[in-house]
């Protein structure tokens, strides 16, 4: 198996080309020692003085002066064109979760095949921060501190069924399908624990419970096996 571009022991920061609320991305920048560009995500960076550790993508939409203002060293052309930026960046990062900004709010076809990357990608942890919501592909089981009233969304990418406590509307016994039955606009009646039996299910909450949700993920051990 070819070695990732990237290694940390820490979370990493991927920067995609849309939409950043840029708080959250400064927040970022101090939690995550390591930082990625898919493409032109890297004028997101360089606009804050900061050089990313690796460039990933095609780069057909990085300018040329943004990519003079980088070592040759640190970009990495990936010319096929078979997948997405964002999936050719993840796929390239071995690190315990990823903080994806940039990946939401902006064109909708650009954020589907964000969900389906996640979907198809199960094994890398990787949580997706935008301006009004976070998304992760959830884990095999997840216990989260939310507040009562909280919106949790839950959005199937493939066929899933599992068991939830502390949700208003108990997922218990439902199958749930992109096509069938879903479970979004939910809200929290106590303490959360999700369990679901594949992956495909992806989580959605407020941008402010971003704490939670990671304190969640970290104390979550267990990840899905990687789709051959």
């Amino acid at each position: 198996m070819k070695a990732p571009i990237v290694s940390s022991a820490a979370p990493v920061l991927l920067v995609g080309g849309g939409p950043t609320d840029p708080d959250a991305l400064r927040a970022a920048l101090d939690d995550c020692p390591v930082r990625v560009a898919a493409d032109s995500g890297a004028l997101a960076l360089l606009a804050m003085d900061v050089i990313p550790d690796a460039v990933i993508g095609d780069m057909d939409s990085l300018p040329d002066l943004g990519l003079a203002r980088m070592p040759a060293r640190l970009v990495h052309r990936i010319a096929e064109q078979d997948s997405t930026d964002f999936d050719k960046a993840l796929r390239n990062i071995d690190a315990p979760l990823v903080f994806a900004h940039g990946f939401l709010g902006a064109r909708l076809d650009h954020q589907l095949a964000v969900l389906s990357v996640l979907a198809r990608r199960p094994e890398r942890r990787c949580i997706l921060v935008g301006r009004p919501d976070v998304a992760v592909l959830a884990p095999p089981a997840l216990a989260l501190d939310l507040q009562a009233g909280t919106r949790v969304s839950l959005f199937p990418m493939a066929r899933v069924t599992g068991q939830s406590e502390g949700l208003r509307w108990p997922i218990d016994g439902l199958v749930l399908a992109p096509d069938g039955v879903i479970g979004t606009s939910n809200e929290v009646s106590g303490p959360v624990r999700l369990e679901f039996d594949a992956p495909g299910m992806v989580l959605i909450l407020p941008a402010t419970e971003l704490p939670a949700l990671q304190a969640a993920l970290g104390d979550q051990t267990l990840g899905w096996p990687a789709r051959v």
